[in-house]
């Protein structure tokens, strides 16, 4: 059962990288979660005692409003909403006249899709409640183009816009809803290129802070967005990246 006085947050791709390190962070903050993953394991596993850890493609319609309406009755509530699940891609996902379709398709169909559907199915809990906090995970991809990544900057930069499209439409709602921008983090998705000495170099060297960032140390925002200390803060995107869009 869940503690009485805690609030529910629910995370997306909380299995591992950027959604682990906020599942530890939220919990440790009193949240009771709900992991959607599609790693059912990971997903109970960062769910931990009290929570729920579902398997759940997030660009499947059935399944993220099956998955919302058994959060929503099992733990009577959400009060946020991390849209974290996302994909860069494969090689074969590089500039636009290159990228086969199905590849387009599949990275929009995760970090853009995945997003508005799981908002899609929140929203009417928090308007239920007066209140909630949609937070999106989207990169500084969304803000500045990454040669050779056509569709995962346009995929990035449309889930930026649908935090800020969900900011003005329901902030009379009482419910916010921000984005969170990181630059190049350590995670199991990016880990294949930092194994790659000159790779690794070749980022690091576009940084002025001189190194990636951490899982935890993006958790550490989504935290602070979610805590709700700034409450008037929506439509934002907060970037995080060691000062790399401002050099």
């Amino acid at each position: 059962m869940m503690p009485a006085a805690s609030k529910v947050a629910v995370v997306t791709g909380g299995a591992s990288g950027i959604g682990l390190a906020t599942c530890e962070r939220l919990a440790a903050d009193g949240f009771t979660l709900a992991v959607l993953d599609v790693d059912p394991d990971g997903a109970r596993s960062a769910a931990g005692e009290h929570g729920i850890g579902l398997r759940v493609d997030v660009s499947d319609a059935a399944k993220v409003d099956a998955a919302i309406a058994d959060v929503a009755r099992t733990l009577d509530r959400i009060d946020v909403l991390v849209n974290n699940a996302g994909i860069t891609g494969s090689a074969a996902a590089t500039v636009c006249h290159e990228t086969p379709l199905e590849e387009w398709d599949r990275v929009l169909a995760v970090n853009t899709r995945g997003p508005f559907l799981c908002a899609r199915a929140v929203l009417p809990v928090m308007l239920a409640q007066g209140a909630g906090h949609v937070i999106t995970v989207a990169s500084v991809a969304g803000l500045i183009a990454f040669p050779g990544r056509c569709a995962y900057t346009a995929s990035k930069g449309a889930a930026l816009m649908l935090a800020r499209s969900i900011a003005v439409d329901y902030a009379q709602a009482g419910i916010r809803s921000n984005a969170v921008c990181p630059g190049f983090v350590q995670t199991p998705m990016t880990q294949w290129r930092l194994d790659v000495p000159q790779l690794r170099t070749a980022v690091e060297q576009r940084i002025p802070m001189g190194r990636v960032a951490q899982p935890d140390e993006i958790a550490e925002a989504i935290a602070l967005l979610a805590s709700g200390r700034m409450s008037y803060l929506t439509g934002h995107a907060l970037v995080i990246d060691g000062g790399w869009t401002a050099s």
